[in-house]
């Protein structure tokens, strides 16, 4: 290419233009990319782009790299006339921004096209060109503009994402944006003389790849295409590299750097007039053919005894070098050196394999990420840490050194450690960051004891196909079966007095053949709740200072430490990680139950790590009730993994639901720092029944309703949770965490917490249930099936009204002063807010509804209703009515409504399809009062990015009601009509929104990347199990 060649004078026309761009438009695609999978230097993620067709014949289309990506990619390309085909990758260059897809020719019918004509040579300065594409999203842009500059350095997009470089490209003021990657850069012939690549957002500068590498890959896919019978296969180009960086810089500043005078003379009495510079050396990949033989700074004088100033020539003859070695002639400071470097295969460097794990991304270090970090090639690299790795804190872009104790150089020594470890094991893990280099971290990684994610699985590119094809990665007899493997199936009785050293996997009692074992009694011997049976030389193990209450409730207090899997973000959860304080309700040799606020744990399906303030030991936990109403969840832990000191340092926290706690009566808030240290303060109860007013978030999560909490003059900030004793010690409330939104100007919205008092009545009124029996589904809590709790609830939305506002509505006087004698110091009514869509109160109560009493008997606070709602239990009332008396629009009547039987389980069951993950709407959702007349049991709860529900724009909180116009009015129905549809079909959805707006759209499915699988929780095995529904 000539550099600044004098400038001709440019003789288009208008009708010239006209004429060009009528023939090159129609061979303009608009492609709609999606990246399957994080890898290298692109994130999983759907967007647009455009690419134009180089090869009409063979069906081949030229775009950059960065839309063909460097992984697992499905790609449509759109036609002018709005014809849609599928295209396929078939090479994307390892250092440049160029690749190419390829389509079937014969799909386009309606079409007639040219292809677009490369022609390197014409780009000059003062050039007029005309870019076409799909810029900012819109279907053909044509932006004009004129070639300012042919040695440009090639751009810098991100510090750790692909960056072009070792090539010069052009500008021109043409201001280009998001969308027109992939554009031609076209002359008044209608030639592409540019391939478009980026632009600067705080300018009108554009930049553009030169073609001539361009060129040479596409002739070599056009041999390699002829060469073959019927079907596309993989082409080799080559490409070689010494893996160092080279810049254009001036004689000037190669003279600065010690360039002598004779060589100087040397090179321009070689080169052409025009030439400027010289390539200097700018980085070098550690562990590479050049590192240790150049350096920074070094300016190249000769390659193979040819003066090399130019990046087309060097690159040239590096191809042309694969395997063989070249001979570098260099000046440092002004001293010649010779190297001899070999030549390496680029290809061979670049990854076309990872490992998927947890939802992790795994593969060999590429060389556009070791030249951004300054790695060797080939190190394991993180592209996206999943599930397992982001629960121990490993970041993304991470290099991985060290898995359970054994060195990590390859990805296949990490996948034969991980072949040798069970479900729920802990292993260390040390890794290194481009941020922080010179230190290695070490982490601890707990294996998903629960199938939240697939086994793991090597992807590996396809050339033939486009496709990167799945197998399992580890042998048939590591595959976990039933959520349990060989190394889980026995446990061994740990000898009284020994130290546990590695109690992070939950023990379960199983028999030999695999299975839980059940049918143990429930006549468990019950560790005192009074009596300290710790030893005086555990009693060191606690601070001495403090109050009485700090000392009494210390060991009873434990740090919870939450995590959910991405997989399982259910229910509207709105984060993957929590923290929070609870406190020991029940300890015995078979069960130790915690109870905590819903702000820490959200929903069962959920990985939970307890560490305990009485004793320095760090265990599982499992869900095992959330009540449905009530701001608290249980947690069972295995007593036995605690060892004979630690079940001996534990104590349980005496529960004190009666008399409940009065304004002006003084409280101890006692809860634990994030270093489990006890801190405790002397409050007053400021109100003992203040009603929560929390109002729906942007996407529905639990919100607490109908509940009266506690609130103090003083606290530790919003962050701190733990429980609210009297002097002795005895526990009156949960100080509990409740989650809520501050709304702004605009649509703008805050995630926010506060902390409350939760009266502890209920939790004792569930914790008697547990151990007496209950008459809900048997669970298995460390090998022992235990009837739950089932709750009666009046599902309906209720706020307290004072009775002076109530007068004004029309309440009567006799009403107000039965309300008056029944509750003296709250003087209230109940109203109703909104009634859950769904329930059987739905119909029967309006908003505005002034509840004055449930069978006969006047009701002013929450808690009456709840009252009401048991003694249904009590009398085994089927049925399960109550007799409302209620005041509507200056009227008394009387309502029989009916009650709600909830579990404590949560949502149990997810189905991903597409990538969206499927539930039964939950409470939050029901209690926006809407469900949709066609079917409301297939609601959106989440979506992956890379998915086609991701790239054909099927976003959450919507209703699933018909697929290709069957109804699916629940999971079921659901399953049955998808299973039916095959990989690459087109699928017609009818979704209600909600808002109740409907919509239809379609998508194509994807049984490849994304077959359909669910998952559900199994109470016989207390584990969440995953099963395929259909896959390629």
């Amino acid at each position: 290419m000539e550099i600044d060649p004098p400038f001709k004078e440019n003789l288009a026309t208008a009708e010239d233009w006209r004429k060009a761009l009528q023939q090159v438009v129609p061979a303009v695609v608009v492609l709609r990319t999606t990246a399957c999978r994080a890898f290298d230097t692109e994130s999983a993620g759907s967007s647009y782009a455009t690419g134009f067709v180089v090869d009409k014949k063979r069906g081949i289309i030229l775009t950059n790299r960065h839309v063909v990506k460097p992984g697992p990619v499905v790609a449509e390309a759109t036609f002018v006339n709005r014809e849609e085909i599928p295209v396929h990758p078939i090479y994307r260059d390892p250092v440049h921004d160029f690749g190419f897809f390829r389509y079937d020719p014969a799909a386009i019918q309606f079409l007639n096209y040219e292809e677009i004509p490369l022609a390197p040579d014409a780009a000059c300065v003062g050039l007029e060109i005309r870019v076409v594409g799909n810029d900012s999203g819109e279907k053909v842009s044509i932006l004009a503009g004129t070639l300012a500059r042919l040695d440009r350095d090639a751009p810098h997009y991100r510090k750790d994402g692909y960056n072009d470089f070792n090539t010069f490209y052009m500008q021109a003021a043409s201001g280009t944006k998001g969308g027109s990657s992939g554009s031609p850069v076209i002359d008044w012939l209608g030639r592409a003389v540019a391939l478009n690549a980026g632009s600067k957002s705080s300018s009108a500068s554009a930049f553009f790849l030169p073609l001539e590498r361009v060129v040479r890959a596409l002739n070599f896919l056009q041999k390699g295409r002829d060469s073959s019978q019927d079907k596309w296969e993989a082409v080799t180009i080559l490409r070689g590299t010494i893996q160092a960086t080279f810049l254009h810089k001036g004689f000037d500043e190669t003279r600065r750097l010690g360039l002598q005078s004779e060589t100087e003379q040397l090179v321009r009495h070689a080169s052409p007039l025009s030439e400027t510079g010289m390539l200097v050396v700018d980085s070098v990949v550690p562990g590479g053919p050049a590192h240790k033989q150049i350096e920074p700074g070094d300016v190249l004088v000769r390659m193979n005894k040819e003066v090399i100033t130019q990046f087309l020539k060097m690159e040239s003859l590096l191809d042309d070098s694969v395997g063989q070695t070249v001979e570098l002639e260099l000046e440092r400071g002004g001293k010649p050196f010779t190297v001899q470097l070999m030549v390496q295969d680029l290809h061979s460097i670049t990854p076309n394999y990872f490992l998927e794990v947890s939802g992790a991304v795994i593969h060999p270090l590429s060389y556009q990420q070791a030249r951004n970090f300054r790695f060797q090639c080939g190190l394991v690299y993180i592209s996206e840490p999943g599930y397992m790795l982001y629960r121990a804190g490993v970041p993304k872009h991470a290099i991985i050194k060290k898995f359970a104790g054994e060195e990590i150089l390859h990805l296949e020594d990490f996948i034969r450690v991980l072949s040798t470890l069970s479900r729920g094991a802990r292993v260390p893990l040390e890794y290194i960051s481009y941020t922080d280099r010179h230190r290695r971290k070490s982490v601890l990684v707990t294996m998903d004891r629960h199938e939240w994610y697939a086994a793991p699985e090597i992807y590996t590119r396809d050339d033939d196909s486009g496709l990167w094809i799945g197998k399992p990665a580890l042998p048939d007899s590591k595959q976990v079966v039933n959520g349990v493997t060989g190394m889980e199936t026995s446990i061994k009785t740990e000898p009284h007095g020994q130290d546990e050293s590695d109690c992070g996997v939950k023990k379960r009692r199983v028999r030999e053949d695999g299975n839980m074992a059940v049918g143990y009694t429930l006549n468990e011997p019950i560790v005192d709740n009074h009596e300290d049976p710790r030893s005086q030389d555990d009693a060191v193990l606690r601070d001495p200072h403090g109050s009485i209450a700090e000392r009494e409730i210390e060991p009873t207090l434990v740090m919870f430490e939450v995590f959910v899997p991405s997989s399982c973000m259910l229910d509207g959860v709105h984060s993957q990680h929590f923290f929070g304080t609870g406190v020991i309700i029940h300890h015995s040799e078979n069960m130790g139950l915690v109870a905590v606020d819903k702000n820490t744990v959200a929903i069962s399906a959920s990985d939970i790590m307890l560490s305990f303030a009485a004793f320095p030991i760090e265990i599982p936990g499992e869900v095992v009730f959330l009540h449905p109403v009530h701001n608290y969840a249980l947690v069972a832990y295995d007593p036995s993994a605690l060892g004979s000191a630690g079940a001996s340092a534990v104590r349980v926290a005496q529960l004190l639901p009666e008399p409940a706690l009065r304004r002006g009566e003084s409280v101890y808030l006692v809860g634990l720092s994030r270093s489990l240290q006890a801190t405790s303060r002397k409050s007053v109860v400021t109100n003992p029944f203040a009603a929560l007013n929390i109002s729906s978030a942007d996407t529905p999560r639990y919100r607490a309703t109908n509940m009266e909490v506690i609130e103090l003059d003083t606290d530790f900030g919003s962050s701190f949770s733990g429980v609210l004793t009297d002097e002795q010690g005895r526990v009156k409330a949960i100080w509990g965490s409740f989650s809520t939104q501050l709304k702004y100007a605009g649509n703008a919205s805050e995630d926010h917490q506060f902390v409350r008092g939760i009266p502890i009545y209920s939790i004792s009124q569930i914790l008697e249930k547990i151990i007496s029996g209950a008459k809900g589904q048997p669970l298995l809590i460390n090998g022992i099936k235990r009837p739950m709790p089932l709750v009666k609830i009046l599902e309906v939305e209720l706020y307290p009204t004072l009775l002076s506002k109530a007068r004004s509505f029309g309440l009567s006087d006799h009403w107000i002063q039965v309300l008056v004698k029944q509750d003296p110091v709250r003087r209230q009514v109940l109203r109703v807010k909104g009634c859950l869509a769904g329930s059987k109160a739905e119909n029967l109560l309006t908003q505005g509804d002034m509840v004055l009493a449930i069978n006969k008997k006047p009701v002013t606070c929450f808690r009456d209703v709840e009252d009401a709602c048991q003694a249904l239990d009590v009398c085994d009332d089927m049925e399960g009515k109550l007799e409302l008396t209620v005041f509507r629009q200056g009227t008394e009547i009387n309502v029989l409504v009916g009650t709600d039987v909830r579990d404590g389980n949560g949502t149990t069951r997810v189905i991903s399809w597409c990538g969206c993950f499927l539930q039964d709407p939950h409470p939050a959702v029901r209690a926006l009062g809407f469900l949709p007349d066609e079917g409301h049991g297939v609601y959106v709860t989440r979506r992956s990015h890379g998915s086609p529900v991701h790239r054909y724009g099927l976003y959450a909180l919507q209703w699933i009601v018909e697929v290709n116009g069957k109804p699916t009015p629940d999971l079921e129905a659901f399953v049955n009509v998808t299973k039916e549809i095959e990989n690459g079909e087109f699928v017609r959805l009818k979704t209600v929104h909600l808002n109740g707006k409907p919509r239809v759209l379609t998508l194509k499915q994807d049984l490849h990347y994304w077959p359909t699988w669910e998952l559900r929780f199994d109470p016989d095995t207390a584990m969440w199990q995953r099963k395929m529904i259909k896959s390629l």
